[in-house]
Formats: C-alpha cells, sequence, structure tokens
C-alpha cells in the first residue's frame, strides 16, 4: 500500500490518488501521547486513547511506500504530525533489540518503507534544515525505513512536490 500522511490539505485530482490512501491529520482529531504505554501493556499494539489516531496508524505500518507532507517548526515536524507520529508506537513493541551496535523497539509486523518526506517552510535556514535532516536519519532507525528522501520546499510549492513524488511512485521508481 502507498500513503500520504499530511499535516495539511493536498490538492491532487482524484485521478492522481488513485491506489493510494490519503491522509489530511489536519481534519483529524487526534489526541496527544499520554505516555501511559498502554499499547504495550494493557492492549497490545492498540491504543487506549480511542480517537482517529487509531485508524491512522495501521495504515502507517502496512505502507510500502510512504510520503510524509510536515511543515518544518524549529528543525522538527510540526504539531500535527509529531502529535501522530508519536500516536504511531503501539506499531512497535516494548522489547528492545540491538540494531546497528544501537537499542531499537521491535516493530509489531511493520512493512519495510520507502520514504519521502516534503518538509516546507519559508526561509528555512541552514540550521533547520540540517536538525530536520539529522531527525529524519534517527526516525528511519525507528520507523522500519529502508531508505528515504527528503525535500525541502516552500509552502506555495508543496501540492507540486507531492504531485512529482506520485508520478515518480506511478513509474515504479521510488
Amino acid at each position: 500500500m502507498d500513503l500520504i500522511l499530511s499535516d495539511r490539505p493536498v490538492n491532487l485530482p482524484a485521478e492522481e490518488l488513485d491506489g493510494i490512501k490519503y491522509v489530511d491529520l489536519s481534519s483529524l482529531k487526534i489526541a496527544n501521547c499520554v505516555g501511559c504505554f498502554g499499547c504495550w501493556t494493557k492492549t497490545p499494539g492498540r491504543c487506549v486513547i480511542r480517537d482517529d489516531a487509531t485508524k491512522v496508524y495501521p495504515l502507517i505500518a502496512e505502507s510500502r511506500r510512504i510520503l510524509y507532507v510536515s511543515r518544518i517548526k524549529y528543525g522538527g515536524y510540526d504539531t500535527v504530525m509529531k502529535t501522530m507520529l508519536e500516536r504511531a508506537i503501539p506499531v512497535q513493541q516494548a522489547f528492545i533489540r540491538i540494531w546497528h551496535g544501537e537499542t531499537h523497539h521491535l516493530q509489531r509486523a511493520v512493512t519495510p518503507k520507502l520514504a519521502t518526506i516534503i518538509a516546507y517552510g519559508e526561509n528555512l535556514s541552514d540550521e533547520e534544515r540540517d536538525i530536520f535532516t539529522h531527525l529524519v536519519e534517527r526516525n528511519a532507525r525507528n520507523m522500519n525505513f529502508e531508505d528515504y528522501r527528503i525535500i525541502f520546499t516552500t509552502e506555495d510549492t508543496v501540492n507540486e512536490e507531492v504531485k512529482k513524488s506520485v508520478e515518480r511512485w506511478k513509474r515504479q521508481s521510488f
């Protein structure tokens, strides 16, 4: 499955989205993770908070190709994307393993991913880009990315970049 996970509405014609799941996080009700670890202890693999996030994190786990669209805020994901990524913790297990010399959680049937991150903002500094690049590099190890690319752009060109990424998918070229 291919998934577009966006922090804002993406304006693409329906035929462009044929066969692609698209989730506009800004239109959903997603509460903050409360750090209770109920998804590991009380209801393994399922968040105890019953809101729209429970429909989204299984899509993240199942997707082969995923496109994240997020504004950059202080070198990190903006609020709605960060909240969703934190709420996706049920796709990991409480158990730890050593992977590439580092400790990481075991994944719960998470499909390896080819990820594209479209990071947008006006006047992003080199420092913000560097911090975000390092964040994605670290996230890639915990989110089962086989490969990833980051595209920095402005808010005005987000739709164009999403369209280009979808076209690459249709050509089967990641």
